[in-house]
């Protein structure tokens, strides 16, 4: 990344034996605006946003003066902004719906760590080999409880549990007591050294997880616009951060393969989102807007999740068409191309059309014309569509383009050995 040497930057821009507490006074986010942060993230598309409620410096971003003493001075209302930011946001979020997927109101999560650097009660019982837990008790699950109640999120996004058992955390009782606090609560795999994609609501298992497969257990890719920073980075340039395109492609093989993507954004001191960052949330929604229903509510398709190394029994050896994803719903099957076909034809060995199947493409009229079904023909190579000239003025989004099928005969099996399973 382009910090390579944190003590050498510090060295240059602080002065000599500057304190990491230091910072907290210059955290003001006097520009911070919940309502607008809630609108660009509807707008972008996302169905649940999750705030760093305390991360491992153990700074609160929420008001836990009352119900956790042991947050004293280390708080959002005690230092710096002297505002319950985690509160502001969490009620915007609530009231705010997502212009996509049935107009549901947006769910609002916290992610939390269990572990601190610094608090020399977590480095007390670390000494002591976990054998006493009085950080857990006095500030852990204190925290944990006081944000459910405050603020009732329906995703916990926990972290930090690498040092310690599940047992030190008390984490098995804490997700009892949750589960029946907010029934529509779900959280993660991160509640013990033990736990990481084994036990969990839907697993992580490494921060920008791709597993390049369909797994059956639902997961989920945590990534960073800015390839080289979870926060907001000064010295980033140009070339750190993703392409709109790019992370559409991540999008969308994400989904085909049973995971959600969660995209972190990294705001500045003063409570604005970089225009970066807002840039590729606005792109992503532009191609939403088009397509949201080949993603959303959606599945993978268990009989064929991409065009990549499948080879049919049906077809004889085909030309592999890149960059092809599958999804379905009950009775569709979406075709997602992030690379146009040479010759605007491609050829798709996993789907078997029926004597109804229809292809259309999502967003796409012909001017002039009634019939938008696109024409293709079955060969010995599988399913040979053509696509129509995309001129600029029936272009119906950038990046990546959706194939509709209608009464596909395998939608439900018939090749279920072909498809990559996986219980990882």
């Amino acid at each position: 990344g382009p910090c390579p040497d944190i003590g050498k930057i510090m060295n240059q821009t602080e002065r000599p034996n500057f304190a990491y507490q230091e910072f907290a006074p210059r955290f003001q986010a006097e520009l911070f605006n919940a309502t607008e942060w809630s609108e660009v993230f509807a707008q972008a598309g996302a169905q649940y946003v999750v705030l760093t409620s305390k991360h491992h410096d153990g700074y609160c971003m929420w008001d836990s003066r009352s119900a956790v003493p042991t947050t004293w001075h280390w708080n959002v209302m005690d230092v710096g902004p002297r505002r319950d930011l985690l509160g502001e946001l969490a009620s915007a979020i609530q009231s705010t719906h997502s212009p996509y997927h049935n107009q549901e109101k947006l769910k609002f999560g916290v992610y939390h760590s269990l572990y601190e650097w610094f608090n020399p009660l977590y480095l007390r019982d670390r000494e002591n080999n976990f054998t006493t837990n009085d950080f857990v008790t006095l500030k852990t699950i204190a925290e944990l409880k006081d944000l459910v109640e405050k603020y009732k999120p329906e995703i916990i996004w926990s972290d930090g549990e690498w040092e310690a058992s599940s047992d030190y955390w008390k984490s098995r009782d804490f997700l009892q007591w949750y589960a029946k606090t907010v029934e529509t609560g779900v959280w993660n795999d991160r509640w013990g050294k033990e736990t990481l994609c084994k036990h969990g609501g839907f697993y992580t298992c490494a921060d920008r997880y791709e597993p390049g497969h369909l797994v059956q257990k639902k997961w989920e890719n945590a990534m960073t616009i800015d390839k080289t920073s979870w926060g907001w980075n000064r010295m980033s340039s140009f070339e750190d951060y993703f392409s709109t395109q790019e992370l559409v492609h991540t999008l969308i093989q994400t989904v085909a393969y049973n995971g959600n993507l969660l995209l972190n954004v990294g705001p500045s001191a003063d409570g604005t989102l970089n225009p970066i960052f807002v840039d590729r949330l606005m792109g992503i929604g532009e191609w939403l807007a088009i397509n949201s229903q080949s993603i959303f509510q959606t599945s993978p398709w268990d009989v064929c999740q991409d065009e990549a190394g499948q080879q049919s029994e049906h077809y004889s050896s085909s030309p592999i068409a890149e960059g092809v994803y599958y999804t379905r719903t009950a009775d569709m099957l979406y075709i997602h191309l992030t690379e146009w076909p040479t010759g605007s034809t491609i050829i798709l060995s996993c789907p078997q059309p029926s004597k109804k199947t229809e292809i259309t493409m999502l967003g796409y009229h012909q001017p002039n014309e009634m019939e938008t079904a696109l024409r293709y023909e079955i060969n010995h190579h599988g399913v040979e569509v053509e696509l129509p000239r995309l001129t600029p003025d029936v272009i119906p989004c950038q990046h990546a383009w959706v194939l509709q099928m209608t009464h596909v005969d395998n939608l439900d099996g018939y090749e279920r050995s072909r498809g990559k399973l996986s219980s990882e």
